[in-house]
């Protein structure tokens, strides 16, 4: 299939579309810089030149394309409602363009606020409805349109897709544990972290692409809930920083903004996903990666 990526450059993205090509998919990806363009096209990937307030690049990427999977977020957590309308938007003109058509529309979601006291499933609907909403309510947005022909599979990532290179919320945990003296985890730390590699999360998607059906919801999920205490320790480990308990009532000043995410327990479950993909992750666990040092070391 010739397919159309958004967030094409980035941490997840980049993945894909070395998932894609070696399953022998064609790739034309969105990029916002010349950085990324340069980039993409190292890997013989043909590149349209925009970002998400681009709504015009977004269409005609779509338009050319038999497949679209839309990876790109925003991001921006000084601005977070200016980032739901962007993303919001963009999910409108993706779906205006393949309604009908039966083009798989795969789009990037998440894991958290989908349950309380379990382990979130497939069959858990997102409660963010509307413009205002976390990512503009863009799952329901899509999934909504299955309906109305739109071959619509959201991809809900776990929020710590791990390994070497990743600049997400794990690497966050680190800078402010450096920062701090001390590798903090709220409370009792028995909250729960989904984890899944960079390499499973890639191979899911593309098994996605190729298996999903409309109105189907994937759970990239290698490690159901790692507790955040075990995330801690395993920093504490690599850094050789003391590790502690850090209050409830402090964890909004100790972490700063990725505390509002460390602090919720998000444990998710992807058996449902494994079944219909026939998907194993293989690569190595969080903790594993942080006892390797794929972020940073001081030891």
């Amino acid at each position: 299939m010739n397919v159309f990526v958004t967030g094409a450059s980035g941490w997840i993205g980049s993945a894909v579309v070395d998932e894609l090509l070696t399953s022998g998919h064609r790739v034309t990806g969105l990029a916002r810089s010349d950085a990324s363009a340069a980039s993409l096209e190292v890997k013989g990937i043909t590149v349209r030149r925009g970002d998400l307030d681009d709504l015009d690049a977004i269409r005609a990427g779509a338009a050319e394309a038999e497949a679209v999977l839309h990876l790109a977020n925003k991001h921006d957590w000084s601005d977070p409602a200016a980032s739901n309308r962007a993303e919001r938007a963009a999910v409108e003109a993706l779906v205006a363009v393949v309604e009908g058509s039966d083009r798989p529309l795969l789009l990037a979601s998440g894991t958290a606020g989908l349950a309380q006291g379990r382990p979130a499933t497939e069959a858990d609907r997102s409660p963010s409805r509307g413009p205002g909403a976390p990512r503009g309510g863009s799952e329901n947005l899509a999934l909504d349109a299955a309906a109305r022909g739109v071959h619509a599979v959201s991809v809900r990532f776990a929020p710590t897709v791990h390994g070497a290179g990743d600049h997400g919320f794990v690497a966050s945990l680190v800078a402010v544990a450096r920062e701090k003296g001390v590798s903090g985890y709220p409370g009792d730390g028995s909250n729960r972290w989904p984890a899944v590699h960079r390499s499973d999360a890639a191979r899911a998607v593309v098994l996605g692409l190729e298996k999903a059906a409309a109105g189907d919801v994937l759970h990239v999920v290698a490690e159901q809930g790692v507790p955040t205490r075990e995330i801690a320790e395993a920093i504490g480990r690599a850094h050789g920083l003391p590790v502690e308990s850090v209050p409830a009532e402090r964890v909004a000043e100790h972490f700063g903004w990725i505390g509002g995410f460390f602090g919720l327990d998000m444990a998710a479950s992807s058996d449902t996903t494994r079944r219909l993909l026939d998907w194993s992750p293989v690569g190595p666990t969080l903790i594993e990666d942080l006892d390797a040092g794929a972020y940073g070391s001081t030891r």
